[in-house]
């Protein structure tokens, strides 16, 4: 699928040097969770990008993306965490479980297109702000094609490309996760690998006696930074601690 994001300023055949990069673009935003930040290069997020994450189920998905809204919050950031698979009560069960204190913003919108406006409608309250969508799941996101909120094999990648469009219209970041197969690779079209600026991938340590039971945090895209770092991390009843990296060669 091809996305609609456009710079209509510039003509085809321009000089690149002639090019000025906005601004906003050049302001990376630290998630204030080191492991996400080293993750994605080191500097943390890049206004615009769109992270695909993905995990293996029980690996700890929805308690790191929690804990990232939690941790963005408390950096200055507005965070939504939008849950399209659980009750907002189940998700306060985690955090009160967790004990997270950031007080960030929460959703339970299904319809693409419902969600952007009150996501713009959230960002205008907030204005200066960071802003940051994480949306728990993208397989469960209606892109609002059929009128009956029927959705098909199709209906992630354009639900995926309208998230896009709009991070990149607005200087704003998204976080999508990405329910996975039995094999443990990304659920949907491939298209959807191509269509993000980084992607993410939890699991759990098999093979490392010393490391067995930990969670593994890799990168293994990124458009603007670095990848190929891993984390091993340690998950509790209070979320995550980071145990040992190793670095990219």
């Amino acid at each position: 699928m091809k996305l609609k994001v456009t710079t209509n300023d510039i003509d085809f055949g321009a000089n690149i040097l002639d090019i000025d990069v906005p601004k906003q673009l050049r302001n990376k935003v630290k998630s204030g969770l080191d492991y996400v930040d080293c993750a994605l290069g080191g500097e943390g997020f890049t206004p615009s990008a769109v992270t695909f994450f993905t995990g293996e189920p029980g690996s700890g998905k929805t308690t790191m993306m929690l804990s990232l809204a939690n941790a963005l919050t408390r950096q200055g950031a507005t965070a939504v965490f939008n849950t399209a698979e659980e009750s907002l009560y189940q998700v306060k069960l985690v955090v009160e479980r967790l004990r997270l204190k950031g007080g960030f913003k929460v959703g339970q919108e299904t319809h693409v297109p419902t969600l952007l406006k009150k996501c713009d409608a959230l960002r205008k309250k907030n204005p200066g702000k960071p802003f940051f969508l994480i949306v728990d799941s993208l397989q469960c996101m209606d892109d609002g094609k059929y009128n009956d909120g029927h959705i098909n094999s199709r209906s992630a990648e354009r639900a995926l490309a309208m998230i896009t469009d709009y991070c990149k219209e607005h200087y704003c970041n998204a976080v999508v996760i990405g329910q996975v197969s039995k094999s443990g690779q990304a659920s949907g079209s491939n298209k959807l690998k191509h269509m993000v600026d980084a992607m993410m991938h939890l699991s759990v340590e098999t093979k490392d006696k010393d490391l067995e039971g930990c969670r593994v945090l890799q990168t293994t895209k990124n458009r603007f930074g670095g990848c190929g770092h891993t984390f091993f991390l340690a998950l509790n009843n209070r979320g995550f601690k980071e145990v040992a990296r190793v670095s990219a060669a």
